[in-house]
């Protein structure tokens, strides 16, 4: 989620942990972990930038960020696909990788 959404523009943590905790609880204790690990993985890349007298320090995708979210992405419509299948009304699910879900035989 943080990827997505730093991709969308530049943010400072405060920002992106209030948009994040719009969707799922968290704390702003977790998110800065959550972003120095992304930092340091080489996903993301700061800087500061003055606000009021005091420097925020601003989150930006990097190339390697956006090649690892279209990676994501990719996985979690697989995945979504999987599940959209199996809660389907008919219940014909497709499972990627079977070339055939018909379990009638």
């Amino acid at each position: 989620m943080v990827l997505a959404l730093i991709r969308q523009e530049d943010m400072y943590g405060y920002i992106i942990t209030n948009r994040i905790a719009s969707a799922v609880p968290i704390s702003i204790s977790t998110m800065y972990p959550v972003l120095r690990r992304l930092q340091k993985a080489g996903l993301l890349d700061t800087y500061d930038k003055s606000y009021q007298g005091r420097n925020r320090r601003y989150y930006r995708i990097t190339p390697a960020g956006e090649k690892a979210l279209t990676t994501i992405l990719g996985d979690w419509q697989e995945y979504k696909t999987s599940i959209d299948g199996i809660l389907s009304p008919t219940g014909t699910a497709f499972l990627p990788g079977k070339e055939s879900n018909n379990h009638d035989d």
